[in-house]
């Protein structure tokens, strides 16, 4: 058996990685976050308790399991400590079992000013406003901060002005750059103090884990159709969230990667711009945003919804690799009649089964559907697969023969227990 398992979302992100996750962190030894940062947000449901994690993998809620905040994660020191004080008032220490890259770069004031300005300025994208891209704009420009540099003072002071000196005719629209270096500086040494014992070469202790054959569980944020390559540029995030991500966002060699379980909903959501083919509007969609709670973890923004799509799904699946799905949110589709699944689209004359690249023509899409009669009833309590509605059985089995990858955990609820293992071997469980 695999000792790595990667879980990915492979939609427009918000498919409930985080209960997966969670739920999975119980025969893993490490969980690890290689990509994104503090825009990602994960919610688990359990004990009656339900926690939103945007920065520390959420298998930290499963007592001795070991968390890592990878190289590829864009950290703020102030949202990772504001998390940090909210999982210790729960009772749930960090201690000992967080451990953060020095090679992960450092989201800073300007970073969240700069998405600000670019979001109410005409030029957004429909961002968190969190500032991950412009960190990863300065990462990859070369003139970025890792957490490294921000634990040294002097190194760090001396990148903080040279940043602010090649930003500084953005950022000076907004105010004063000696104001913005103020911000920056202030309660520094108190972030930098907070920050120091987390810091670990993350990298080496996952080669040595792997070594020893203790089970490794990498945790993706946002989902595949926001991949910086392949999702629907430009209305993606900055980096790639995709499986692949984790080899260089972890810096765990590739060979190691073999087991990808896919997150997808049983129908499809979306915060933010961009293009979406089957987003649903009126009674239907407004019934399953209330049902589903379709409101951003991170932001509370109401989520776009749409019918599931094969041809977008069959992108992400393989783009991902993945080996196994697990389907999340069935219990909400509970009472719709008829149920619609995106099999192709239209594009003038023409019939696409594989996702369009233009730009353009993602838009000009016409989503061509089959119909299904949907399913009644409270299934939240459903425990074995076999106690699902008829309705739900065809529905799930129908996609799973569509997109030739077996589905091995359906969720009925937002709870941790309510979870439907088909095949246990498969995830760990």
């Amino acid at each position: 058996m695999s000792k790595t398992l990667s879980v990915v979302g492979v939609q427009w992100g918000d498919e409930g990685k985080g209960k997966i996750v969670h739920l999975l962190s119980r025969k893993s030894k490490w969980i690890v976050r290689y990509q994104g940062g503090n825009n990602a947000g994960h919610t688990v449901v359990f004990g009656g308790k339900k926690y939103a994690l945007h920065l520390v993998p959420s298998g930290i809620l499963v007592p001795g399991k070991k968390a890592v905040i990878g190289n590829g994660v864009v950290v703020d020191p102030n949202a990772l400590r504001e998390e940090v004080r909210m999982l210790s008032r729960r009772g749930i220490s960090v201690k000992g079992r967080l451990f953060v890259s020095p090679l992960a770069h450092v989201i800073l004031p300007y970073h969240i000013l700069l998405d600000v300005l670019r979001e109410e300025g005409g030029r957004g994208i429909g961002t968190t406003r969190r500032g991950i891209g412009p960190c990863y704009e300065d990462k990859v420009a070369r003139i970025g901060i890792r957490i490294v540099d921000f634990l040294e003072p002097d190194t760090f002071k001396a990148l903080v002005d040279k940043v602010l000196k090649v930003r500084e005719a953005e950022l000076s629209r907004s105010m004063p750059i000696r104001k913005i270096r103020a911000e920056v500086f202030k309660g520094y040494d108190s972030l930098r103090r907070f920050l120091k014992p987390f810091v670990a070469d993350t990298s080496n202790l996952l080669s040595r884990a792997l070594e020893k054959k203790e089970k490794v569980l990498f945790e993706g944020g946002q989902g595949a159709m926001l991949d910086l390559d392949f999702g629907t540029y430009p209305f993606v995030t900055s980096s790639n969230t995709i499986a692949g991500g984790a080899s260089a966002g972890a810096g765990v060699g590739a060979g190691h990667l073999n087991n990808v379980l896919g997150i997808m909903k049983a129908y499809t959501t979306r915060v933010g711009r961009g293009p979406f083919p089957t987003e649903k509007f009126g009674t239907v969609a407004d019934y399953i945003r209330s049902e589903g709670k379709e409101y951003g973890t991170t932001t509370g923004r109401p989520r776009r919804i749409g019918w599931l799509d094969l041809v977008q799904l069959k992108l992400a699946l393989q783009v991902s690799g993945a080996t196994q799905i697990a389907m999340t949110k069935l219990d909400t589709l509970t009472r719709v009649h008829p149920l619609k699944v995106c099999v192709a689209y239209k594009l003038g004359k023409k019939k696409l089964t594989s996702y369009p690249p233009s730009r353009s023509a993602i838009y000009d899409v016409e989503p061509v559907y089959t119909s299904f009669p949907g399913f009644s009833g409270d299934i939240s309590s459903c425990r074995k697969y076999s106690d699902l509605p008829k309705g739900a059985r065809d529905y799930v089995q129908w996609i799973e023969a569509e997109l030739g990858v077996p589905i091995t955990i359906v969720s009925v609820g937002q709870d941790r227990d309510q979870t439907i293992v088909r095949n246990k071997k498969a995830v760990w469980l």
